[in-house]
């Protein structure tokens, strides 16, 4: 929509949008800060690849990037062996004590009635009833274990999907990245543009000014001859002083606007930017006439929803695969050492204890979590289907509609290029006839007038045209 009609709607857009470039500015310096201000002399290219290293945004998405790959390496993890070393010794002060049968007097008494011993009374020994009970210790004061265990994963189905959709992973985190990257650059085009056609109508306000400077000193000349009105000098005068106003206010909001292109692509606002690239019909024409062709998959956004897409069915796949049983192998070795002292470095037997398993773990019944997963995963994937089929077709609405904005834009352009030349023949004709005596102040006004308003509308249309092209190469995915 065309709805900059005028250069205060302009600079007003150039300050609420974080983004615009500062050149022979003096910017104040921050409080307490003592480094020394740089200078830069960026072309729009060299704004964005300075944004790319330095803007937070680009920045944060090419951390995720990093992110993502960590977490990879985290589900590679579970594919390789898991290998475990212990070392542990146990002090016991008290060893636990245990009543056990008393199983030595049976076995004495048997002895004596197989030897045929007699009692006191010389009759045979006879084997009591009941023995009683024998409190008994077992273990040492201190004990050692050192050993090892190695773990083995063979199969695991949500480990397996996790392993496959690794490199997924990865482009999705890219193309997120990629987003923001040409949301940025699409930020960066337009006011670095903007400013430069800013500059360009500071320029045609110091025309003006100089104009109406000279022709207040023709007017008053007139008048000091007796051939004009104090009223003419006076209208000149306001004239003049309104434009002045204007100059100022306008380089007060592109001052401001400096600021902001420089928090968008994150330099310090203490350091200076010179643009160095300009604007002109031919710029905004280049490699746009020709019928530009488009694909859907050429557009980021397209590209990052079906990243999106692939890692819904992967997550598909993860749970149905979690039905399937997992199998593991697992060892350990050790040696352990009892003592009644602690001096494991001498003398001493050290006994071995090892062991080897074979696990597998079959789900049976979970209370249907994993088909409430599964039915989940799939609603997510119709969701982001039917998210695709409409970024489709807002893709073509887009393309549609930048096309006729833009084919709009380049047809007012001309326009208003003719014009405003048109406009300054006349406001030079009228101003001879003016110089000589055959024209009047009403029309020399009014030429002036005519010809501000022709540099409006241009620097009106140029705007519309520098953000209809950007808008048309970042809707066809070739920005």
């Amino acid at each position: 929509m065309r709805n900059r009609r005028s250069f205060a709607a302009l600079l007003f857009l150039i300050v609420a949008m974080p983004a615009i470039a500062q050149q022979d500015i003096n910017l104040p310096r921050l409080k307490n800060d003592t480094s020394v201000p740089r200078t830069y002399a960026f072309s729009v290219q060299q704004a964005i690849e300075y944004a790319r290293k330095n803007n937070v945004q680009v920045r944060n998405a090419l951390l995720d990037i990093r992110m993502q790959e960590e977490q990879n390496r985290e589900i590679t993890s579970n594919a390789f062996p898991k290998l475990n070393g212990s070392l542990s010794t146990t002090y016991n002060p008290n060893i636990a004590t245990q009543v056990i049968p008393n199983f030595i007097s049976p076995a004495t008494y048997q002895v004596l009635i197989d030897e045929g011993v007699k009692n006191g009374t010389g009759g045979p020994i006879v084997m009591p009833g009941d023995f009683g009970f024998i409190p008994a210790q077992f273990g040492t004061k201190y004990s050692t274990t050192v050993g090892a265990s190695l773990s083995q994963l063979l199969f695991d189905g949500q480990v397996f999907v996790g392993l496959q959709a690794r490199r997924t992973s990865i482009d999705f985190r890219r193309a997120s990245a990629d987003v923001v990257d040409e949301t940025i650059r699409t930020n960066i085009y337009k006011v670095y543009y903007q400013l430069v056609v800013g500059k360009t109508s500071i320029e045609l306000l110091d025309a003006n000014i100089d104009r109406l400077t000279k022709l207040l000193k023709d007017t008053r000349a007139i008048y000091d001859n007796g051939f004009a009105e104090r009223l003419d000098v006076d209208k000149v005068n306001v004239q003049l002083t309104n434009l002045q106003t204007e100059k100022n206010r306008a380089l007060n909001n592109l001052s401001n606007g400096y600021y902001g292109l420089k928090v968008l692509i994150g330099m310090p606002v203490k350091d200076q930017l010179i643009l160095t690239d300009s604007v002109t019909d031919e710029m905004i024409k280049d490699g746009m006439l020709d019928n530009m062709e488009y694909a859907h998959e050429d557009r980021f956004d397209y590209k990052y929803a079906q990243f999106g897409k692939k890692l819904n069915e992967f997550n598909i796949r993860r749970y149905k695969l979690s039905l399937l049983p997992s199998v593991s192998v697992s060892g350990n070795y050790a040696k352990n050492a009892q003592r009644n002292k602690w001096d494991f470095f001498g003398d001493g037997d050290w006994f071995t204890i090892s062991a080897i398993s074979a696990n597998i773990q079959v789900p049976i019944f979970n209370g249907f979590y994993t088909r409430a997963k599964i039915n989940q995963a799939k609603i997510d994937l119709e969701k982001t289907n039917n998210q695709i089929e409409a970024l489709k077709l807002t893709i073509d609405n887009e393309v549609v509609n930048a096309r006729n904005n833009f084919n709009t834009a380049l047809s007012s352009l001309d326009f208003q290029k003719r014009n405003l030349a048109l406009a300054d023949t006349v406001y030079q004709q009228t101003k001879k006839k003016y110089e000589v005596g055959t024209g009047s102040q009403t029309e020399i006004n009014a030429a002036q007038a005519d010809l501000k308003a022709a540099q409006t509308n241009y620097i009106t249309t140029l705007l519309d045209a520098i953000i209809a092209r950007v808008d048309y190469l970042k809707a066809v995915g070739k920005l």
